[in-house]
């Protein structure tokens, strides 16, 4: 394959550039999850036993159709700085522990295949308001 510069590629396509955007995590999220819930019945691939891999393993770890790599097909996310369709790189990117990650990806929740709706309802988990700890009501309770 020849490499061409944009320039060049415009003289016999229409390209579309994307300017480099900055979002914020929830901004990121939401958009992942957006990209999901557009076909939410699309099966989707997991990856096995993500909590049980070292963690440089893990990091690599990636699968064809997974949804992941729906993120990372889309243009916005990566001009805003998804550099490939890895567990590392998606739990970097979109700033989620493991264990939220986990929950959207891992194959030991879904089997083989997760629906695209079921990676988003994941998603939009993480971006919920959580409850006050139990130690926290108590402080509250005594403390005012």
């Amino acid at each position: 394959m020849k490499h061409q510069t944009v320039e060049q590629l415009r003289l016999v396509a229409e390209v579309e550039t994307f300017p480099a955007q900055t979002l914020t995590r929830t901004e990121r999220l939401e958009r992942w999850a957006e990209l999901l819930e557009k076909n939410p019945h699309w099966h989707l691939s997991t990856l096995r036993q993500t909590e049980h891999q070292s963690p440089g393993v893990r990091n690599a770890m990636r699968g064809d159709g997974s949804p992941i790599s729906v993120a990372f097909a889309d243009p916005v996310l990566r001009t805003a700085g998804l550099a490939d369709d890895t567990y590392g790189e998606a739990r970097r990117f979109f700033e989620l522990s493991d264990d939220e990650l986990h929950e959207v990806i891992c194959y030991c929740h879904y089997g083989s295949a997760v629906s695209a709706g079921t990676a988003a309802a994941q998603i939009r988990a993480v971006l919920a308001p959580k409850p006050p700890g139990f130690f926290a009501v108590l402080r509250r309770l005594f403390m005012a």
